[in-house]
This record gives C-alpha cells, structure tokens and sequence, in this order.
C-alpha cells in the first residue's frame, strides 16, 4: 500500500495540521464574549441573535462526517485546504455584514472548518512514524480544546479595544497563514478509497442533525414542549431513522454504520458525547461565574478579559499534555487513557460543586478538566483507529467529531437554558442562582459517570478489523 509520495519534516506536517485545528476550534468561542451585546450590536431581538453562535454548532455537526468522506475519497490535503478557504470567505463574508442574515452565513462557513481536526488525524495517521503518532494525534485531538480556550483572550481583548467586525477580519488572517501552511508542510496524498459521494446520504445526514440539534439548541427559546420544539425532535428522529436504513441497504453508503456499530467505536462515539458536553459546559458556567457581580453573592465582578485569563491554562495543560498523552498511550493503551480523562471531568465537576467560593477554586477545576480533555481526547482517535479499516479513518474521525458536536450543542443549549430558568432580578438584570450553577454542575457529573462507565467496557484487546487503521 502506498502512502504519501513526498516526505516533509515529521515536524512541519504536525505543527502545519495543529495551526489549522487551533484555528478552527477558535471559531467556537470567537463570538463568545460578544455573545450579551449581539442583539444591540446587530440590532436584532435575542432570538435571532442566538442563531450567530448556533449556526456554527449546527454546520460543523453536519459537515464534520461529510467532510470526513470527502477526503477518503478525493484527498485529506485537498478536502483541509477547501475547509479553510471556507473559514476564510466566511470570515469575509462576517466583516464585511452590518446585519444578522450576514454574520449568520458568515458564521456558518466558518463552522464548515471543525472538519479540519479529523482530517488531520487522518493524514498524521498515513505519515508519520509510529513512534510519533500517538503524541501527534495527542496534540492534534487536543486543539478542539487548547483553541478554544487559548482563543477567548484573544477574542476578548480585540473585542474590547477595537470594533466587533475586527474579530472576522482577524480570523480571515489566521485562516490564510492556515492555507499557508498546510500547502507548503502538508504532502499530497495517494492513499485514497475509490468510490462515490452519497449525496442522498449525506442530505438525509445534515437533515436528520439539523432537526435534532435544533431542538437541542433552541428548545429553550421555543419551550421544549412547543409545536415548533416537538416538530423539529420529531423530524429529527425520523429522518435519522430512514437514513440509517438506507446507509444499511446502498452499496456505497456515506457511513459504514456495521463498522460504527462495532463495540469499540459505539462506545468511544457515545462517551464523546459526555466529553463535548463537559468540555463546552464549563466554558458556558465559568466565565458567568466569574463575570457576574460580585454584590449579587453569586459571582466574582471579573471583567471579560479577566475571565478569560482564568479560563486559558486549561488549554495550556491540554498543550503541555500532549506528549505525555501520546506516551502513556503507547504505554498503557488508550482506553486505560480515556478511563482516566473521563474521571478527572468527574473529579474536576465535584472539586467546584464542593469549593466555589474563591476565583483560585474555579482555575483548578477548569484546569483539572483540561487533564481530563487531554487524555481522553488523546485516547478516542487511537480507539478509532484501532478498529476501522485503513481507507474509513477520516469518516470514522469525522463521526467521532460529530458526537462531540452533539455533546457541546447539548450543553450550550442545556446549560444556558437552566441557567436562564433558575434566576432572579437585580437592578433589572436577570441573574443566575447559586442553585443553577449547582444544578449544572450536577448534570455535568451525571454525563462524566456515564462516559466513564461506558470507557469500562471498550474491549482493550486487538481489533477484528482485519485490515485496522492501527495495529491493535
């Protein structure tokens, strides 16, 4: 089998494809601190506002596995260089708006590039040694946080010294030094899987999330028991239902769901959900936590940049942690790994349910859960990996990358909805309760159980895959 025909420095192909990663997670909270002064800005009700940072959730869940095909097919260079210049005319698109329908569609462009993680596990997988891939996926895994959390500074601070269209004018730049890089460090590929695109299956796939993430992400505004609520989970469900019976039937479906079914890829797939939702969670808690005024006896009185300064070494320790992540895998195993991630979120959420009266308490908690991201993010590529065939690792990535998306839809929409529901009025100003935070965190501690039970039972033997992405 033939792999990549020209060789770059093993050093040049990760710090290219991890620039990218960085700046595709970015775009999630790039918005973040603007998030309360949207509707004034773009003079639009509350509502239509939401939809900025919704849209992008929704786009990345539905292109993250399409895109993820795409490269089996065509080419996983080809396929992250078209996600970027997608970032790149969104950004654009996003500057150069005065209005919501165009910071929406400028925001949905940008979402198309969350693809670019999975792709990039996949090339690392066909280039690099083995002695070196298990610290690059680490590192590459690891970005769909360290972006995150290393961007809200940046986003705060340009949001607070310079006009709002900068942040899209700044993202714009990022993502040509991004296109830069990878077309210059990044090989072509020839390991490739002959076939078709499933367009049918692809529609019914981004028809199916789009009707079950609406609900998740708006049926607070809507009222989860309204028609509107009720028809979107509905279709939903239902179009999710007839599309996996016609992936079962067509020759050359979109996803293999017989390979997603497998035990160890169901379970890894269903603890990412617990993953995503712990890891969006606290970047919807925390910075409330700490921004709200200190007289209401709930908060810290911290301004966004400050804030954003408490939330940022958590993305430090997913960085720092990388090249131990990688060298625990090869040396345990990565379900041990993932085990391990999965209970430091646990401890992470009952260390705050416990200790929350100081800013120091909320740093360690969010620091403790950048341990547990590292490592069960490290963990779910090689779990993958080990257990689909060779020419599916970037749509098996991409399906992992949707359940993620799914987990940190579901707390954005969760987490702001009770603490939206459990809150009093100060000076004309809705504020959370003590007791919606410690609700939240209650819930974040019931999804982390779940994942780390579900890690218990990933079988940690050899693959039945005859022809694995990774040896077992």
């Amino acid at each position: 089998m033939r792999r990549l025909t020209r060789r770059p420095p093993t050093w040049a192909v990760i710090a290219a494809l991890a620039f990218a990663g960085l700046n595709s997670a970015f775009m999630f909270t790039l918005v973040v601190p603007l998030q309360g002064e949207l509707p004034e800005l773009l003079g639009a009700s509350k509502e239509d506002a939401a939809w900025v940072v919704t849209i992008t959730l929704l786009v990345a869940a539905v292109a993250t596995p399409i895109s993820g095909r795409l490269g089996d097919m065509y080419g996983k260079r080809r396929v992250v260089l078209a996600l970027l210049a997608a970032l790149i005319v969104g950004s654009v698109v996003a500057a150069l708006s005065q209005s919501v329908p165009g910071i929406i569609a400028g925001r949905g462009l940008q979402g198309i590039t969350t693809g670019v993680v999975p792709l990039g596990i996949a090339i690392m997988r066909d280039v690099l040694p083995p002695a070196r891939l298990g610290t690059a996926v680490a590192l590459m895994s690891a970005t769909m946080g360290v972006g995150g959390a290393l961007g809200m500074p940046l986003a705060a601070f340009i949001a607070e010294t310079s006009d709002w269209h900068m942040l899209f004018w700044v993202s714009a730049g990022l993502g040509v030094l991004c296109v830069v890089a990878v077309a210059l460090a990044v090989p072509e590929d020839t390991l490739r899987s002959p076939g078709r695109l499933d367009l049918l299956g692809a529609l019914g796939l981004a028809f199916g999330l789009t009707g079950l993430l609406l609900y998740v992400s708006r049926g607070s505004d809507w009222g989860w028991g309204s028609a509107p609520a009720l028809a979107s989970l509905g279709a939903g469900i239902v179009a999710l239902l007839l599309w996996g019976v016609y992936q079962l039937r067509t020759a050359e479906p979109l996803v293999d769901l017989r390979v997603a079914a497998r035990r160890p890829v169901l379970l890894t797939n269903l603890a990412a959900i617990g993953m995503g939702f712990a890891l969006f969670g606290s970047n919807v808690t925390f910075p409330q936590l700490l921004e709200l005024p200190a007289e209401t006896g709930v908060g810290f009185g911290l301004t966004m940049m400050e804030a954003a300064i408490c939330i940022m070494p958590a993305g430090v320790i997913m960085m720092v942690l990388s090249p131990l992540s990688g060298w625990l895998e090869r040396l345990f195993g990565p379900r041990p790994l993932f085990t391990i991630g999965t209970a430091s979120i646990v401890l992470a959420y009952v260390f705050v349910l416990l200790w929350s009266s100081e800013i120091w308490h909320i740093v360690v908690a969010n620091a403790i859960i950048g341990i547990g991201i590292a490592f069960a993010f490290a963990a779910m590529p090689m779990i993958i990996m080990r257990s689909v065939p060779a020419d599916e690792t970037g749509v098996s990535n991409g399906l992992n990358a949707l359940f993620r998306s799914v987990g940190t839809s579901s707390a954005s929409a969760v987490m702001g909805g009770v603490l939206a529901a459990m809150s009093t009025t100060v000076d004309g100003r809705a504020i959370p309760t003590e007791a919606a935070f410690v609700t939240c965190f209650w819930i974040a501690i019931a999804l982390a159980v779940a994942a780390t039970a579900l890690t218990c039972f990933i079988p940690r033997g050899p693959s039945a895959e005859r022809r694995p992405s990774l040896p077992g």
